[in-house]
């Protein structure tokens, strides 16, 4: 049986040129290089300049997507943007990644489920693709959380950064075997009975701002433990597969422990799982993207391997996508 796949023709990324290291925030807050590292595995994060929009970001890694698939804007015909801190409320920050690509066909627009953003971006852009109504798919994750975050409040300023992550897809035939290349299936959940978990205290319905921050660390880290094994066992369950079967975990790069209790359900190697979170931060949205990026371009990723990719975030949102690449 011939059906359409999914299939992945390039990766791009961008981050902010800025770094700010854990020791530089300790100099703004009670905190300190140890304390961070130890409890999340962050060492620096990337924040966006003054001006720097989540667009402009988008379309950065937008851009580097398409040069990495050696293929020209004008052949996109769908773009799921991912992101938490669009540019406005409206329009769609998508539609002006769209517009800066010089896209004039087809259509843009944003998906919301904060760190699982990308997961769920995922899936909707192949949804398109498998049942044809688009071809080719920029799928973008993107994110200035810097803006949304209160520098005072040392459990969440320490954890996150800004970036973007683009992967490009396009529908291609085959014939429904796990070998398959391309999108092997997605899996999605939410619960929103844990709102006041994990949330940003402001919107325009409700305090009329942008809001910041609002986390309940221990309990989002419970939580998070449980829901990410249901999203990974699903994939696994599925695909007929085991936790040997995979290349590469490339989880959501929100905490090391977290992933580290993922590497080991999956029993994987360290060097099977793509980390970042050192480097990078949590970037939400942006994390998933970026990490395959790096893990594609330096050479890790290779043609015919089997990624799979977990994620959750406030809502809660949790989520895993399985992929040939």
């Amino acid at each position: 049986m011939t059906i359409l796949r999914s299939q992945v023709l390039g990766c791009g990324a961008y981050l902010p040129s800025r770094i700010v290291t854990n020791a530089e925030l300790a100099e703004r807050v009670e905190t300190s290089d140890a304390w961070i590292t130890q409890r999340t595995g962050i060492r620096q994060r990337h924040i966006a300049a003054e001006g720097e929009l989540t667009s402009d970001l988008s379309l950065r890694a937008a851009e580097s997507a398409l040069r990495n698939a050696g293929i020209e804007a004008g052949e996109v015909d769908l773009i799921v943007l991912a992101t938490t801190t669009p540019d406005e409320t409206f329009p769609a920050t998508a539609t002006r990644v769209q517009a800066g690509l010089g896209m004039t066909r087809g259509m843009a627009f944003d998906i919301q489920a904060v760190c699982s953003g990308f997961v769920y971006a995922l899936a909707v852009a192949d949804n398109f693709l498998r049942v044809g109504q688009a071809r080719t798919a920029l799928v973008i994750g993107a994110e200035t959380f810097s803006r949304i975050l209160n520098w005072e409040d040392r459990n969440t300023c320490v954890l996150f950064g800004d970036g973007a992550g683009a992967l490009l897809l396009r529908a291609a035939a085959g014939d429904g075997g796990s070998h398959d290349r391309g999108v092997l299936s997605t899996h999605l959940f939410s619960d929103g009975r844990h709102h006041d978990q994990l949330y940003v205290d402001g919107g325009p319905s409700s305090t009329g701002t942008a809001g910041h921050v609002r986390m309940e660390g221990r309990e989002v880290f419970r939580h998070a433990v449980v829901k990410l094994a249901e999203a990974v066992d699903a994939a696994i369950g599925q695909n007929g597969i085991t936790g040997a079967d995979i290349d590469w975990l490339v989880p959501h790069q929100a905490n090391r422990r977290i992933i580290d209790s993922m590497g080991n359900r999956l029993h994987l190697p360290p060097e099977k799982i793509v980390l970042t979170v050192d480097r990078h931060a949590n970037t939400s949205a942006a994390s998933i993207p970026l990490a395959l990026a790096e893990a594609a371009g330096d050479g890790r990723i290779q043609p015919g391997h089997l990624v799979l990719m977990e994620a959750m975030g406030g809502g809660f949102t949790w989520g895993s996508a399985l992929v040939r690449w």
